[in-house]
């Protein structure tokens, strides 16, 4: 059902693309949009090792919602910063591209555990996190993607 990577030489495994899902914090969440065009969203996002499931938040309206109401196949794309070779000016990235199925969390509980899980990727500062727990909980929509497939692949830029 989905294609093999053609770059076959370049595919790293998938530990390594768990790896980068779970260290990255950042990617684009691409879905099947209005009048069936792409919708591509940067967004930051939370892989939790225990399931395997990739989790999102927002807003509870507005066309990230619409599209997956519509239709639940998405794609996920991240990266990661790079490193550079002694003496070589181009970086080696991992990139990882993931298909799934892609629906809303509906689970409080949960709500607030993936929640609490993207905030301390950006910080472990808790007083923070309980105010936006507090203030914000309730007009958060949280996404969980289940992964169908998933391939990933180094790249030398030069």
């Amino acid at each position: 059902m989905f294609r093999q990577m053609r770059r076959f030489k370049q595919q790293i495994t998938n530990e390594e693309c768990r790896e980068v899902l779970k260290d990255t914090k950042r990617g684009v969440l691409s879905l099947l949009g209005e009048d069936g065009y792409p919708y591509g969203v940067p967004i930051n996002h939370w892989y939790c090792v225990e399931d395997g499931k990739l989790y999102f938040h927002g807003a509870k309206t507005g066309h990230k919602l619409e599209a997956i109401k519509k239709c639940d196949k998405a794609s996920f794309c991240a990266y990661d910063e790079g490193y550079r070779k002694e003496g070589e000016w181009a970086l080696n990235i991992k990139s990882v591209i993931v298909f799934g199925r892609i629906s809303l969390v509906s689970d409080e509980a949960l709500s607030r555990k993936i929640c609490t899980h993207l905030v301390g990727k950006f910080t472990d500062d808790e007083e923070y996190l309980q105010k936006e727990l507090k203030n914000a909980l309730s007009r958060v929509q949280c996404l969980e993607m289940s992964i169908e497939h998933m391939t990933g692949k180094l790249v030398n830029e030069a």
